[in-house]
This record gives C-alpha cells, sequence and structure tokens, in this order.
C-alpha cells in the first residue's frame, strides 16, 4: 500500500509539472517577427486580347469564374472529344514517374510538419540500468554490490516568443507548397501528353500528305517518260521528274522519325518503356477536334488557377514565418525538466520506500554576446524573405505574359488555317489543271513540276497550321493553369483534392 501511495504521489507530481509548463506555454507571448499576409498585385481587369465565343463570362466582369468555367479548366483536354487522348492523360496521370517523384516529396514534406508540431509537446523518455561495483573489503563487508535504476525524465521547452509556432507555420506554408508542386506537375504533364498526341497524329496527317503527292509525283514521271518514248518531250523532262518525286520520297524519312519521337515521348510520360505504345498509335487518326469556346476567365483567376503561381506565394509565407523563428533565438529560453525514479540494491526493491531519486530543474537562458552571429541570422532570412517576394511578384508578370501570348497566338490561329486551307485547295486545283494541259500538249513541263511543288508545300503547311492551332490551345490552358481542380480561393488557400 505504501508503494502503491508513492507511485501516485509521483505520477501526480509529474502531471502537475506538465500541467504548469501547459500554463507557461498558453500564456506565451505573441510570436515575434512579421504577420504574413497576402502581397497585394495590381493586375488588369481582362486580358487584351478577348476570344470570341470565350465560355468564362470575362466581358461581365465576374470575380470568379462559374462552376462550368472551373469543370472545363480542370479538366480542358476533353474539349477535344478525343476518347483516346483521354485515355492516354489517364494513364500518365497514374504512371507518370514525375507524379510520382512530386507525391514522394509531398509526403516529405507534411512529415516535416509534424516534426515541427512535436515541438510544441514534452519529451518524455524512460530508462533502466543495472551497475555492478567492487569496493575494497577495508572499506565495506560487501565489496561487490549490484545497484539498479528505473526512472522517466521529460523535458519540454516553453514556446515564449513563438520560435516553435513560426516554425510550424513555415512548415505547414511548405506542405502547402509541396500540394500546389504536385499539381502544378500535373498541369504540366496534361499538357505534355496532349501536345505530343497531337504531334503525332500530324505527323501522321503529314506523312499521308507526303505518301500522297509522292504517288501524285510517280505518276507524272511515268506520263513524262510515256511522253519520251513517243518522241513528244525530251529526256531532261523525264530527269526533271525524276527529281522531283526523289525530293518528296526524302522528305518521308524525317517525317517518320519525328513520328517515332512523338510516339516514344508519349510512353515515357505515361511511365512506360519506349515503343509500347506502338501498336495502341499506328493506326492514323485525325486531329483532335476544336472547342467552340475557351474557358479563359479574367486575370486575377490566373492566381487562384497557376499551381506554379501558389508555390511561390506559399513559398513566401514560409519565409516570412522564417524570420519570426530566426528573430525568436535571440530572446531568452525556457526549459523545464523533471526526472524521477528508483534507486536499489536488489531488483525487487525497486518502487519501494526511500528508493525514491527525483530532480526538478528550470533553466533560463539568453544569449548575452556571439558576435552578431544571431542578428546576422535574422538580416539574412529578411532577405530571403525579400527574395521570395521578388520571385512571386516576377512569377505573376511571367504568367500573364504567358496568357496574353496564349490568347494571341490561339486568336490568329484560325485566320492561319483558313488562309493556308485557301491556298492548299487552289494548289490542288493548279497541279490538276497544268498536268492535263501537260498531257495535250498545251502546258510547259517546268509548270507542272511547279504546281506539284507548291501543292506539296501548301498540303503541309496546312496539316502544321492545324496542329499548331490545338497545340497553341494546349498551351493557353497550361499557361491559365488548367489541369487540376481547386476547392478554394485564391491568397493562399490550396487545393484539398490530393489523396497521395
Amino acid at each position: 500500500m505504501q508503494s502503491d501511495s508513492m507511485n501516485m504521489k509521483i505520477t501526480t507530481s509529474f502531471w502537475l509539472t506538465a500541467l504548469a509548463a501547459a500554463m507557461l506555454s498558453g500564456c506565451a507571448l505573441p510570436a515575434v517577427g512579421p504577420d504574413y499576409q497576402v502581397p497585394e498585385l495590381s493586375l488588369p481587369s481582362a486580358w487584351t486580347v478577348p476570344l470570341a465565343g470565350n465560355a468564362t463570362g470575362a466581358a461581365t466582369g465576374a470575380s470568379q469564374p462559374s462552376t462550368a468555367a472551373s469543370a472545363v479548366m480542370a479538366q480542358w483536354w476533353r474539349q477535344f472529344n478525343d476518347p483516346q487522348l483521354d485515355q492516354l492523360i489517364e494513364e500518365a496521370l497514374a504512371g507518370s514517374l514525375d507524379v510520382k517523384l512530386a507525391q514522394a516529396r509531398l509526403r516529405q514534406a507534411r512529415a516535416g510538419r509534424d516534426q515541427a508540431i512535436s515541438g510544441l509537446f514534452p519529451t518524455v523518455t524512460a530508462s533502466g540500468a543495472a551497475t555492478r561495483s567492487k569496493t575494497a573489503e577495508v572499506i565495506t563487508p560487501t565489496p561487490v554490490r549490484t545497484m539498479y535504476d528505473a526512472g522517466f525524465d521529460a523535458a519540454w521547452e516553453i514556446d515564449i516568443f513563438g520560435g516553435t509556432r513560426r516554425g510550424i507555420e513555415a512548415t505547414t506554408a511548405d506542405q502547402q507548397a509541396s500540394e500546389a508542386s504536385l499539381n502544378h506537375a500535373r498541369v504540366s504533364l496534361v499538357a505534355e501528353v496532349a501536345q505530343n498526341y497531337i504531334e503525332l497524329r500530324a505527323y501522321q496527317q503529314r506523312l499521308e500528305i507526303a505518301r500522297r503527292n509522292l504517288a501524285s509525283q510517280t505518276e507524272t514521271l511515268q506520263i513524262t517518260e510515256w511522253r519520251n518514248q513517243a518522241g513528244l518531250v525530251g529526256g531532261s523532262d523525264v530527269e526533271q521528274a525524276r527529281t522531283n518525286r526523289e525530293q518528296t520520297r526524302a522528305v518521308i524519312p524525317d517525317l517518320e522519325v519525328s513520328l517515332s519521337a512523338a510516339e516514344n515521348r508519349l510512353a515515357v510520360l505515361l511511365g512506360k518503356n519506349p515503343g509500347s505504345l506502338r501498336q495502341q498509335l499506328q493506326a492514323a487518326k485525325p486531329l483532335p477536334d476544336l472547342p467552340p469556346s475557351v474557358a479563359s476567365g479574367i486575370p486575377s483567376d490566373v492566381l487562384r488557377q497557376r499551381p506554379d503561381l501558389i508555390v511561390a506565394e506559399r513559398t513566401l509565407a514560409a519565409e516570412t514565418a522564417r524570420v519570426g523563428q530566426k528573430l525568436a533565438k535571440r530572446f531568452p529560453s525556457l526549459k523545464l525538466g523533471e526526472s524521477f525514479g528508483w534507486q536499489a540494491y536488489s531488483l525487487g526493491a525497486i518502487g519501494a520506500a526511500g528508493t525514491l531519486a527525483r530532480t526538478v530543474t528550470g533553466t533560463l537562458a539568453a544569449t548575452l554576446f556571439d558576435g552578431g552571429n544571431l542578428r546576422s541570422a535574422v538580416e539574412i532570412q529578411n532577405a530571403v524573405q525579400e527574395q521570395a517576394l521578388i520571385s512571386y511578384q516576377k512569377s505573376v508578370l511571367l504568367a500573364l505574359e504567358e496568357v496574353e501570348n496564349g490568347l494571341k497566338s490561339y486568336a490568329v490561329g484560325r485566320e492561319r488555317v483558313d488562309a493556308r486551307r485557301g491556298a492548299a485547295e487552289a494548289a490542288r486545283n493548279a497541279a490538276q489543271l497544268t498536268r492535263n494541259l501537260y498531257q495535250s500538249g498545251l502546258a510547259d513541263f517546268q509548270k507542272v513540276l511547279e504546281t506539284e511543288r507548291t501543292l506539296l508545300s501548301a498540303e503541309d503547311n496546312l496539316a502544321v497550321a492545324e496542329a499548331g492551332m490545338r497545340t497553341s490551345l494546349v498551351k493557353l490552358y497550361k499557361a491559365l493553369g488548367g489541369g487540376w481542380e481547386s476547392q478554394s480561393g485564391a491568397g493562399g488557400s490550396q487545393s484539398r483534392n490530393d489523396k497521395s
């Protein structure tokens, strides 16, 4: 009974000490250092290149996009109406090594925040020991003894000036930045998959154009050979026709190499071996459809939608908190500690009356002189915080520039396509007409060669323009930050849809 009573007193004493420390911690002063505020930025109210048929209501000046526009932005690639592209993007999001790397970094950031939070709590350790010693026989009749020790140690540093709290604030911002980095990896991945898929389909289309023109030029060569055999034209016409055909045939291997490179790049983006998509993508298909409208939103939406800007803003928040963390080290620190346990010369006597040993400590320490080391650490962190602010402001300007350039590129893309489509149609008519006139002996052969070269160039340019308009749309949506779902507003809040 005596032992139980003693143990109860010890336990009560320990928790009273812990309670006193908690009360001291609760009475801590406000955390030193600057309190973070999201920087105010001067943003334009609308884009300088409005798109016809814009589905975001930008003309109304709404500060938040509609739910429908947000859904379009989150999965913009579905506007292309290409099931195979949808499938490739789903596989990429599941298998991309870049995404998995970002997920691992996010887990690291979360663990870092948990580690910072642990600084608010006491550290309690348990120990046990046995020490065997031998004393001179002339001193004690029992020269050999074994001392048994068992007990607990508790240590707690009270966060009076907020250094630990600022550390938690910094690691929380780091975690949010890692979440945004993961979303940025997804945005980049989706855009790269879509762009390479469009390029692959464009190379397939250009190969078909080159082969079709090669067949037409082979037919022209045969006509020229027949006319030469009939004595109607000289041998130079035959050689010029053969030169024209071989020049076209030489284009095909380069297109095949580019096609293979786009295919291999897609495989790697999906986390697969190069060449593993060959069977899946070898059948030529037309380019994806263009959507009737583009969800471009307004400039302020970019701060909410672009994960890389969220990374920069959260990094600024973290570095601002670390100013206070460094500054707190210049103030006194209070550490509380308690050790209690039992000592006895027999294991069975542990816990008995008279075996208790206890120590309670309280330490208030402050740095009186360090040659300016702590002050310099604060100045360094102030400079780091200023750099983070400038980087954030620069990132916002570059993001606005990318969107404006993307809007302009897409806006003029249709005019380019229409012009090249008209040129291709005229070149086809001219080539057919000139060949008919040549067969009738009414046109010079140089005219035939010229129209055939023009036709190949016009049709190839049309395919490039068609693909370019789609890739410019991909780049625009990437610049707008599309490709992930934001569930919170701007100003440093993060997406909560990550389950990694």
